[in-house]
């Protein structure tokens, strides 16, 4: 007789991690913060170009707010940590 495999399971956090809507990471706008700080936070924390991360920084002064990073909410907890390390007001926020 063939031994048949049970078929693998994936755990329920796995499941529920795909299936939530993603987390997203918000950079406000603050009267503090030079425009070129803003830049060189996004590219050393985010690894962008110098283009995204300048794109980014004129939507948070024009705008008063960017989406920077979307994804699962523990690295969106760690960005939002980092950025508020560097002196940025960032919120962690679920996609709609």
């Amino acid at each position: 007789m063939k031994a048949v495999e049970a078929p693998a399971r994936k755990s329920e956090t796995q499941t529920r991690e795909k299936t939530d809507k993603p987390w997203q990471v918000v950079v406000l706008d603050d009267p503090v913060n030079l425009m070129e700080y803003v830049s060189r936070v996004l590219i050393k924390i985010f690894g962008f170009s110098k283009e995204k991360a300048e794109g980014l920084m004129r939507a948070v002064h024009q705008q008063g707010r960017a989406i920077v990073w979307s994804g699962g909410r523990e690295k969106g907890e760690m960005y939002v940590n980092q950025l508020h390390s560097a002196q940025l007001h960032a919120t962690l926020e679920k996609a709609e």
